[in-house]
């Protein structure tokens, strides 16, 4: 038979008293209390330098007038349309891109003086972009550009929206004689817009072109720098408009720098003319481009 014996039991150890348990009461105060507000506040402070360029380099919103540009620009209005030519105002952006939207036999000879006029000017010394509105006459003008001045057609960039001709609204069909009427009231206010018509043409005030040429210009200022930008308008208004902006001009007075069919201008702040009291000269414009 086989004895059997119990192992003693064992006795938990008891705790020393010469290190006794850590508690929340005792426990050494290594950290400084914080809240989260100063945590951030402190990492922001951090990183800063490595996430904010310098001033000198930041491009912010644009503005117009702009305290300084880029790049530079040539401003461009596409030849005579075969609408022109017959005298008649076509502004209707679903005829855009129809044949009879394009030049004239007389536009592309307007063209092609355009496009020699900057050659001469060194417009494209060292390559340029171009930007042409997506109607037929002013992409028609970018191709023929590109052509005389040996740049590649992959830099041709069509502009889809923001260089669509000015809608004149109830005056769409009518005589290009008529388009005085518009100015004059462009004259009083750059608010005021054409009379509206329902088959489908914008009509737009000057400060409804003014919105979409800023945006067009903010894109060219944030895309490139110190590149050479061609810029070709279907109509004057886009351009007169613009240039207004770029130089501070009232805008009241947009088409005193008025362009003809093929017109080419490089832009200077010397461009512009000679002061001429708007029509609305009772109310004073304090920040102009921005005059109502």
């Amino acid at each position: 038979m086989k004895a059997t014996f119990a192992s003693p039991a064992r006795t938990p150890p008891r705790p020393s008293t010469l290190h006794p348990p850590t508690t929340p009461q005792n426990a050494p105060n290594f950290f400084t209390p914080f809240n989260r507000r100063h945590l951030l506040a402190s990492i922001a402070i951090s990183i800063s330098p490595f996430l904010s360029p310098p001033i000198s380099e930041s491009r912010g919103l644009f503005q117009m007038p702009p305290v300084r540009l880029t790049n530079r620009y040539f401003l461009v209005r596409a030849g005579e349309s075969e609408y022109e030519a017959l005298g008649i105002i076509n502004t209707n952006p679903v005829a855009k891109t129809s044949v009879d939207s394009g030049l004239s036999k007389r536009g592309k000879k307007q063209t092609v003086r355009a496009a020699l006029e900057l050659k001469k000017m060194g417009a494209c010394e060292g390559n340029c972009w171009i930007w042409p509105s997506i109607t037929q006459r002013a992409y028609q003008a970018a191709e023929i550009i590109a052509a005389v001045n040996g740049v590649n057609r992959s830099r041709i960039v069509p502009e889809y929206s923001f260089l669509d001709a000015r809608g004149l609204g109830a005056y769409e069909g009518k005589k290009l004689e008529s388009v005085s009427e518009v100015y004059e009231s462009d004259g009083l206010s750059p608010n005021i817009k054409p009379p509206p018509i329902d088959d489908g043409t914008p009509n737009e005030s000057v400060s409804d072109v003014f919105v979409r040429v800023t945006q067009l210009m903010s894109i060219l200022e944030t895309q490139y720098s110190e590149d050479t930008v061609i810029i070709v308008s279907p109509d004057s208004d886009n351009l007169t408009i613009l240039q207004a902006g770029l130089v501070g001009l009232d805008l009241r007075r947009h088409s005193d720098l008025s362009f003809a069919p093929g017109e080419v201008r490089f832009i200077d702040a010397s461009s512009i003319p000679t002061y001429k009291q708007p029509a609305s000269a009772v109310y004073k414009c304090s920040n102009p481009p921005s005059c109502t």
